[in-house]
């Protein structure tokens, strides 16, 4: 039975046919219209409907990236069900090189939307309306903030098991049972009945080449998972990506100058001196430990620092040093460095 034409927005797709939409999304200032462009490859054969975005945060590059590569890779020509791209969501802050749009709201705190609401929840609702309830799994893009970095890691609802299985069948080194958080696109999705797992890795208004390389290999094995790829013949078993029992940040207990000594996926353990701080005229340093072991899923890069800012991001392991050789075969296997370079220190 031929499969029915694809609708999003006022856009009609052929069974077999690939096209770039675009939905009104707002106007600037002097009345230039900003569209939400979306890529979609309409398969001939039935299958699930796979939304991959990027952007929510408008200074989170990696996304776009590995949006570009994906919409390239010739196995989308072979694809059962649907794929929608949608490489940049928040186009404000895209364009602004900004987390938040221009009211500094943040795109992920707005969702469900509404119709009459602020910037941020119209464009919530204009993008759960017309593209996550057009679908029937989803894949969210991210990075760390803003002098933040994140090392390759999912972040789902482990509870719904059908998100469970795409985050496992990601492959990302590390796997965050992560709660849901009021007014995300992944809460929204949940309550939508949409399996959505959350893809973090790299930093803000930096591309990662290893990041780009792991989020483009995890989308593909996911749709590979959801049989809208065909499988590929593997030579050795597959990798288990880790998965964390908690997570906690390690914040500075003083103001002053950062240094880390450590790296992202490094191991560290219970009192590990992780760091230290200082100021421009003393020659004594606070040290900054370990509360408890674990490994690092993210860090704080710019070396000014306030008390209580976030340095470390530590996930917590039933067996940690398990965890660490594992982690660093996914690395491996992805073609990545076994472990992040560190960053200068400033």
């Amino acid at each position: 039975m031929r499969r029915s034409a694809f609708s999003i927005g006022e856009h009609q797709i052929a069974p077999g046919e690939r096209r770039t939409v675009a939905i009104n999304l707002a106007r600037l200032y002097n009345h230039t219209p900003l569209d939400l462009e979306i890529e979609v490859i309409h398969g001939r054969r039935s299958g699930p409907v796979l939304l991959v975005c990027a952007t929510i945060h408008g200074d989170e590059l990696n996304g776009v990236e590995i949006c570009r590569q994906l919409l390239l890779h010739r196995a989308l020509n072979r694809i059962h069900g649907t794929l929608v791209i949608v490489p940049v969501v928040n186009i404000f802050g895209f364009i602004q090189h900004s987390r938040y749009l221009p009211d500094r709201r943040d795109l992920n705190r707005c969702f469900p939307g509404s119709e009459r609401g602020s910037l941020g929840s119209r464009v919530a609702h204009l993008f759960r309306t017309n593209v996550l309830e057009r679908c029937t799994h989803a894949i969210d893009l991210h990075t760390g903030a803003i002098h933040r970095s994140n090392l390759p890691q999912i972040r789902a609802n482990l509870d719904n098991p059908l998100a469970e299985k795409m985050a496992k069948d990601f492959g990302a080194p590390v796997i965050l049972d992560a709660q849901l958080r009021d007014g995300s696109l992944r809460e929204c999705a949940d309550q939508n009945g949409i399996p959505l797992i959350l893809y973090e890795a790299g930093q803000a208004l930096r591309f990662d080449n290893d990041a780009i390389r792991c989020g483009l290999r995890g989308i593909l094995r996911v749709m590979r998972g959801l049989n809208m790829l065909p499988q590929l013949v593997r030579k050795k078993p597959e990798l288990e990506p880790v998965v964390a029992r908690s997570t906690y940040w390690l914040r500075a207990e003083a103001d002053g100058i950062f240094r880390s000594s450590v790296k992202l996926g490094q191991r560290v353990v219970r009192g590990q001196k992780l760091g230290s701080i200082t100021t421009p005229f003393s020659s004594g340093d606070a040290d900054v430990a370990a509360p408890y072991g674990g490994i690092i899923v993210g860090r704080n890069n710019i070396p000014l620092v306030n008390e209580g800012d976030a340095l470390y991001h530590i996930a917590r392991f039933d067996t940690v040093a398990r965890a660490e050789k594992q982690l660093e075969a996914i690395f491996e296997e992805i073609g990545a460095h076994q472990l992040p370079e560190e960053p200068p220190t400033r």
